[in-house]
């Protein structure tokens, strides 16, 4: 596995997908890759929250 690219779907920014956070997902058994930036993804859980 190799980095990543991906681009958010939010806000529209580049963001990496490490090679880490690759091995992570797979072992959790995610089978589709993040579609939100890192800081998308704790707006949206933070918004989720209240």
């Amino acid at each position: 596995m190799a980095d990543k690219t991906l681009m958010c779907k939010d806000c529209g920014a580049e963001f990496v997908f490490t090679e880490g956070e690759q091995a992570f997902y797979a072992e959790k058994g995610f089978e589709n890759e993040p579609v939100r930036c890192p800081a998308c993804r704790k707006a949206r859980k933070n918004f989720k929250k209240n």
